[in-house]
């Protein structure tokens, strides 16, 4: 059965009328990126003071002529405020944000840290250690008067046909668009009605099928609107207008402003739970782990809007691509990153107009990067009430949305022990011995290696390299009998509580009932044997 649904994609408001069709939607190991969620949503949002650039883009993938965009704007915008933009760029910025796993490895614990001698010398030169000042980082018009209707313009824009209107009246918008061919569902007047109080103007686009054809992209691309307005919200109540009250719709916001974090000023703002260890078998099962992990936050902690990630982009800690480069930014409508803040917005506003870079620049400046925030919402008409407005915080302290996966080291007692057999101590004090005395310097050397002879070194250095020996194979011992498994046990615990599953789902998962430093076949050598040889 075909039913009609409006879905947001908007800062100033976008509303989709449409037809349900919607995909299902370190070294870095995985992400869990926006296409993880169904009926998911996205929104670029550039902020500075009251200018605005946002572009909008949705999982749509119904028939093309069942498409219809409604914008409310809060001024009229011309021609070239509203912009195609790049749909690779959505993806660049979902990539980098995304909730992230990495992997570390663990090292050897069979590490003798055979240090004797190491620290024999005196310092050469005076302490530097002194903390040094880091430097800056890089219808007809009879018709349309009667319906309260004014249309400001007509045009085309790539694959749409683009409208601007005025209304004062919300029946009349409804009737105009009915009117007007646009498939528009049943009592869309009542949500509009907040909007035309305000004095919000419109945009409505729908596609133009024959240009859409010519384009050569198998899905629209996203809208671009750039206009200066006091409210930095989002209208989530127009995109509610068809969904059943309870029904759930995934929103991610983009926001890029000059330095602040950006949250909601009327619901909740959270961060998802992160920066903790998981199992190592979790791994190929990072994305299911964390939409599982949404999932429960978002029905433990319902009206909350999520950050997932927030950082300066002159820079980033384990991501899982390059940082936004200067021109990607400016294309994204980041403004003022190349200091033409005036020039470049108003070229945003210009059909045409060219954005001016750094080989536009006739003297020196200072770059000025950006803060990237990402905010997944997670809305329905029973929780979101009201409209999302935001503001831009001066938290600017970097967060992301990391989990740390620790691979075991891949090894056991009996290899350790073998490994420290074949360690010769009088060999290798011998050899420390030897450098010692090729110093023939006392001076450079501590006064508990002054003025001894070789035998005395040497009697000095082997019981340090005995040690050394059992202190790596102790480490191993207790690594792989009491620190692992108990670290493997707490890790699991961690997976089970944030995302939900039992533990005996958690235990069935492959590579979970894997038993770490078990002896390998044919191993050679005792922790006895080691100890034994020591000394010859």
């Amino acid at each position: 059965m075909k039913t009609i649904r409006i879905l947001l994609v908007g800062l100033v408001l976008g509303v989709w009328f449409q037809l349900p069709a919607l995909a299902f939607c370190g070294f870095m190991a995985g992400k869990a990126e926006a296409r993880l969620f169904n009926a998911s949503s996205q929104v670029l949002l550039v902020r500075d003071g009251k200018r605005t650039v946002l572009a909008m883009q949705n999982d749509y993938q119904g028939p093309l002529n069942a498409f219809v965009l409604v914008v409310p704007t809060p001024t009229t915008l011309s021609p070239g405020q509203v912009r195609l933009a790049d749909p690779a760029l959505f993806e660049r910025l979902d990539t980098y944000s995304s909730p992230r796993l990495e992997v570390l490895r663990d090292g050897d614990p069979c590490d003798p840290r055979f240090t004797w001698s190491q620290d024999a010398f005196k310092p050469f030169f005076p302490d530097q250690s002194a903390p040094v000042a880091s430097a800056a980082c890089c219808g007809d018009a009879a018709g349309s008067r009667v319906l309260g209707i004014a249309v400001e313009s007509r045009y085309s824009l790539g694959e749409y046909d683009i409208v601007h209107l005025s209304a004062t009246q919300s029946d009349g918008l409804e009737a105009w668009l009915q009117q007007n061919g646009y498939r528009v569902p049943p009592g869309a007047s009542a949500a509009l009605r907040p909007y035309i109080r305000q004095g919000m103007k419109f945009v409505v686009a729908k596609v133009n099928l024959k240009a859409q054809a010519q384009t050569g992209y198998s899905q629209l691309r996203p809208l671009q609107f750039v206009y200066e307005s006091e409210k930095f919200m989002l209208p989530l109540r127009l995109g509610l207008l068809n969904a059943p009250p309870d029904q759930m719709q995934d929103l991610f916001i983009y926001a890029i402003t000059r330095a602040g974090r950006v949250e909601s000023s009327n619901y909740r703002t959270v961060k998802v739970p992160a920066n903790v260890n998981l199992p190592y078998f979790v791994t190929p099962r990072f994305q299911d782990f964390y939409k599982d992990v949404f999932d429960r936050q978002a029905q433990q902690t319902r009206s909350a809007v999520f950050t997932e990630y927030f950082w300066n982009l002159a820079f980033c800690t384990a991501c899982t691509q390059i940082t936004l480069r200067m021109n990607e930014l400016l294309n994204l409508g980041v403004f003022w990153v190349y200091g033409h803040d005036d020039a470049n917005f108003e070229a945003l506003r210009t059909p045409g107009g060219p954005l001016r870079g750094y080989e536009e620049s006739s003297e020196p400046y200072i770059p000025v990067f950006p803060a990237l925030t990402r905010l997944h919402v997670r809305y329905s008409a029973n929780t979101f009430p009201e409209d999302l407005m935001l503001t831009e915080t001066r938290d600017q302290e970097n967060w992301q949305a990391r989990y740390v996966v620790q691979q075991p080291y891949a090894s056991s007692v009996a290899v350790c022990s073998n490994q420290m057999a074949r360690i010769d101590c009088e060999a290798q004090c011998k050899q420390r011995v030897n450098f010692l005395f090729a110093v023939n310097q006392p001076r450079f050397l501590k006064p508990p290696f002054q003025g001894k002879s070789r035998e005395a070194l040497q009697a000095d250095c082997l019981p340090a390299c005995i040690a050394s020996k059992q202190t790596a194979l102790d480490g191993a011992t207790r690594y792989y009998a009491q620190d692992l498994p108990k670290r493997l046990q707490s890790e699991k615990q961690t997976l089970a509580k944030l995302s939900g599953w039992s533990m005996e789902r958690i235990e069935a998962l492959p590579g979970a009932d894997k038993v770490w430093g078990q002896d390998t076949p044919g191993s050679p050598g005792t922790p006895s044997a080691a100890l034994r040889g020591s000394a010859q």
